[in-house]
C-alpha cells in the first residue's frame, strides 16, 4: 500500500523532524563541523534502507508513492513518539504496521481506579486483555457472579463464555457473546500475533465451544453502547445504556458504565 494524501505535508513534516535530529540522537557519530541542522539527507536515508534522492522526493512532495515500511523505518530513524508516528502515518493516509504497543499504566490504572468510585451507577475498567482492573459497588452488586465472587476470574471473556450463570443473566446470550467475540477480534486486531493476545485465544477455544464457533467466523465490529438487559437472580430484569470510554494516555483501558 502506498500513500494516496496530498505529500506536501508529509514532506514538510519529515524534514522538520529531520533537521531538528542531532547525530548523537540518532546513534550516528558527531563527524565533522556541519553546516546544515540536523541529520543529513543521506544519513537518514541511509538509516531507512533508501536513496538519498527518493528521500528528496518523500521531503519535497514530488511523489505520493510512499509505502507503509518506508514510513515506519523513517518514524525509527527520526525517533518519532508515539503520537508523532500516529501523524505521520495519518499524513500519509496509510495504516501503520506496526503500532507501538504502550503496554499497562498503572499510573491511569490507578487514575480510573479512583474515578469509578465517584459513578453512581455501575461501572468498571477492563484492561488490554479485557479483565476487570477495577469496579465499583453498584458494578459489584450487578455482576455478583463475576465481581462479587472473590474466587471468579476477572476476564470478562471466562464470565461470558465459561460461568454457567451467564446464560440466563445475560438477556439473549447468544447474540451478545457473537457480538462480544466480533468486537474483541476488532479491539485485539493490532495485538493477534502477541503471545500473551494468541495464548488466550487458544485457551477460549479449547474451553468454549461457543467461543470458537464465533471466533472462525471472523465477524468484526466496533464497540457500541446502548440497551444492555440483564436477569439478576434477585433485583430481576434490569435495563441499563452502556457507553464505553477510553482514556487518552492509556487506550488499553476500556472504563464501561451502565447508566
Amino acid at each position: 500500500m502506498t500513500a494516496s494524501k496530498d505529500s506536501a505535508p508529509l514532506g514538510q513534516f519529515i524534514r522538520a523532524h529531520r533537521e531538528r535530529l542531532s547525530p548523537e540522537q540518532a546513534g550516528l557519530p558527531p563527524g565533522q563541523r556541519r553546516r546544515a541542522k540536523g541529520l543529513r539527507r543521506e544519513e537518514v536515508a541511509a538509516l531507512c534502507d533508501i536513496s538519498t534522492t527518493w528521500l528528496t522526493w518523500i521531503e519535497q512532495g514530488r511523489t505520493q508513492s510512499v509505502s507503509a515500511p518506508t514510513l515506519a523505518r523513517l518514524a525509527e530513524a527520526l525517533r518519532l513518539t508515539a503520537a508523532e508516528r500516529d501523524y505521520l502515518f495519518n499524513l500519509a493516509g496509510l495504516k501503520d504496521p506496526e503500532p507501538e504497543w504502550r503496554g499497562p499504566s498503572e499510573q491511569a490504572k490507578a487514575l480510573l481506579k479512583q474515578a469509578t468510585a465517584h459513578i453512581d451507577s455501575p461501572a468498571y475498567v477492563l484492561d488490554a486483555e479485557w479483565r476487570a482492573v477495577a469496579w465499583n459497588p453498584p458494578a459489584q452488586r450487578l455482576f455478583r457472579d463475576w465481581l462479587g465472587r472473590p474466587d471468579a476470574s476477572r476476564s470478562l471473556l471466562d464470565f461470558i463464555f465459561l460461568a454457567p450463570e451467564a446464560r440466563s443473566f445475560i438477556d439473549q446470550w447468544a447474540e451478545r457473546a457473537g457480538r462480544i467475540v466480533a468486537e474483541l477480534r476488532a479491539d485485539l486486531s493490532p495485538r493477534l500475533n502477541q503471545p500473551a493476545v494468541a495464548a488466550m485465544i487458544a485457551a477460549l477455544e479449547a474451553t468454549s465451544p461457543e467461543f470458537r464457533q464465533y471466533w472462525q467466523q471472523q465477524d468484526v465490529q466496533g464497540r457500541e453502547g446502548g440497551s444492555r438487559v440483564f436477569h439478576h437472580p434477585s433485583a430481576g430484569r434490569i435495563e441499563h445504556q452502556q457507553i464505553t470510554l477510553k482514556l487518552a494516555q492509556a487506550p488499553e483501558y476500556k472504563l464501561v458504565m451502565l447508566l
